[in-house]
């Protein structure tokens, strides 16, 4: 049984494994198969296929698009997409910009109580690389304001709180179809996942579904057996494939590669649907 993890993350968006690191850990964990999805870039996939031979682990180019509606966020992943899709590539950009600029207003609100400035968040993130909330979470960390980043998460940069600051980001059924445009297979990223933000309605997904979106993850670490089964029924309404994943980021967050995995099976439908090839050893 080849053991797919399809969602996970490297420095060049709020990971702490560079692309090369993450498929060596990828190996060292028993995957055959590893997704490098992160936030609103490609920039990493270079550096990941070149380690692909030394590493023995397939990998499959994607990445995971901020998406908002109606307040409530939401990730998408796009799985093989051609990167130079000009729709794709031109709201990629706007998604980082708007990151940077939210992420340097949320860092103005915090230093009002909290010991830490611009200067220490982009000492956590990728030289020239995205800022977002995980960084801003590395710094409250180091300053001691808060144990790790989950704790950061559900205290000073919780979406409910006096600190949090919006970004712009494309309507989720949108997303859908700039992917789609792009050659990339959509699938939609831990719909319950309510402990850090509003869940987002069964209709939305629908919509989504009804616009192309390929699959769900059921099996994520911030999903119940009970959100599992809710999941399940509601691809099964939809016609939607179901994906499992670790949504991987190193040591600033719990999850660990192929603690969830995604069948062959998904997989293979995914490589005929993908513009670009699963780059294997």
């Amino acid at each position: 049984m080849l053991r797919i993890d399809l969602h996970t993350h490297s420095s060049c968006s709020d990971g702490t494994d560079a692309p090369a690191e993450l498929l060596a850990a990828g190996a060292d964990a028993g995957l055959d198969v590893l997704g490098l999805t992160d936030h609103d870039t490609c920039e990493g996939w270079v550096e990941a296929q070149a380690a692909v031979k030394d590493t023995g682990v397939a990998l499959v180019r994607g990445v995971e698009m901020s998406c908002s509606a109606e307040g409530i966020t939401v990730h998408l992943l796009g799985l093989l997409p051609d990167p130079t899709s000009s729709r794709l590539v031109a709201t990629l950009e706007k998604s980082r910009v708007s990151r940077k600029t939210r992420a340097k207003a949320m860092v103005e609100r915090l230093e009002e109580d909290f010991p830490i400035t611009w200067e220490d968040v982009r000492s956590h993130a990728p030289e020239n690389g995205p800022v977002g909330r995980p960084h801003i979470a590395d710094a409250l960390v180091k300053a001691g304001s808060f144990a790790d980043r989950a704790a950061a998460f559900r205290g000073a940069l919780h979406p409910s709180g006096p600190y949090y600051v919006h970004h712009w980001a494309p309507d989720p059924v949108e997303a859908v179809e700039i992917l789609l445009e792009a050659g990339g297979v959509p699938v939609l990223a831990h719909p319950k996942a309510r402990a850090r933000q509003r869940l987002l309605p069964d209709e939305t997904i629908a919509a989504m579904a009804e616009a192309g979106l390929f699959g769900i993850e059921r099996d994520h670490r911030d999903h119940t057996v009970e959100d599992r089964r809710a999941v399940e029924e509601l691809a099964r309404q939809l016609g939607l494939a179901l994906f499992g994943s670790s949504d991987y980021h190193g040591f600033g967050k719990p999850n660990r590669l192929g603690e969830n995995l995604t069948s062959p099976e998904v997989l293979n439908e995914v490589e005929a649907r993908g513009s670009i090839e699963v780059v294997r050893p």
